[in-house]
């Protein structure tokens, strides 16, 4: 499809006020599912973060690395085990964790933002100690819940004109590393940033009422809306852990939380610089 010059002009004025109304405000998103394996789909959320920086939105990317740490592993003859959808993580597998998730992972990426015409930086939550974790429990290990989180190596970054790149380690005053979960680090760190939003990329259209029918799409919600449809089990399986992160979000502050589909090209700018965005929207208020 060809695009004239005067659609490409209607097209960035129908993004002005959104451009206006992110421009200097911190948006976090965080970047899993299949939008991390997929080139295209990579290429694409790379390209929406650095024009969104470019704009002067302060970007921040989370990200996790499951399928890659479990690749690994393979790799090395070790079988990964999960108990409650977390992966049990002994003193070897969180060696693995942080060299994937902290090395290869995340030092793509920066490439990636640096190809594309930004400024990256990568970080882990183990720099300047950002994120303060202790052991969830001892059946799974080294994974962690987290107790802290001090924003200001991600701020620092920020003030110097580069996009930060966090993988989701921790690590407590003893020293020990420990395995975070991506989508719960990235509402932390939102809610500790004071972020103007959060986007979680998923590889679901968001939150449907009926989860084999896309066209049943929830466009917004509301926190007592979530709670009552977990009782209802509308909202089930690995959905729950990620709208339990939405809604703690919100309730720590960030102004506008999305679940977005990671599996459409561009869904980042679609969702904040249209009318109409492309997943589910959290609302703190009784929603009309």
């Amino acid at each position: 499809m060809t695009i004239s010059n005067s659609d490409r002009a209607r097209i960035l004025v129908h993004a002005l006020p959104y451009i206006k109304n992110y421009n200097g405000k911190i948006v976090v998103i965080k970047y899993g599912g299949n939008a991390m394996i997929n080139d295209k789909l990579k290429n694409s959320v790379v390209r929406d973060i650095v024009l969104l920086s470019l704009i002067g939105v302060k970007v921040v990317l989370v990200h996790g690395g499951g399928p890659e740490i479990s690749e690994m592993l393979s790799k090395i003859g070790k079988e990964s085990k999960f108990v409650n959808g977390l992966r049990v993580t002994d003193t070897e597998t969180v060696e693995i964790v942080q060299m994937v998730l902290a090395g290869k992972i995340n030092k793509n990426l920066v490439n990636m933002i640096e190809c594309c015409g930004g400024r990256s930086i990568g970080l882990s939550g183990l720099d300047g100690h950002m994120i303060k974790a202790e052991m969830k429990n001892e059946e799974l290990g080294y994974v962690g819940r987290i107790t802290k989180i001090d924003p200001r190596p991600i701020l620092d970054v920020i003030e110097k004109g580069y996009i930060p790149v966090v993988s989701t380690l921790g690590c407590d005053d003893e020293g020990n590393v420990y395995n975070i979960n991506a989508d719960t680090a990235a509402a932390k760190i939102a809610g500790a940033l004071g972020a103007e939003s959060l986007l979680t990329l998923t590889d679901t259209a968001g939150i449907l009422m009926d989860k084999d029918d896309p066209d049943t799409l929830i466009t917004k919600i509301n926190i007592e809306e979530t709670k009552k449809l977990i009782e209802d089990g509308v909202i089930c399986d690995g959905m729950i852990p990620k709208v339990e992160c939405c809604t703690n979000a919100l309730l720590d502050g960030v102004k506008k939380v999305f679940i977005v589909d990671g599996r459409i090209p561009h869904s980042i700018l679609i969702e904040t610089l249209t009318d109409e965005g492309i997943g589910t929207m959290f609302e703190m208020g009784e929603h009309k």
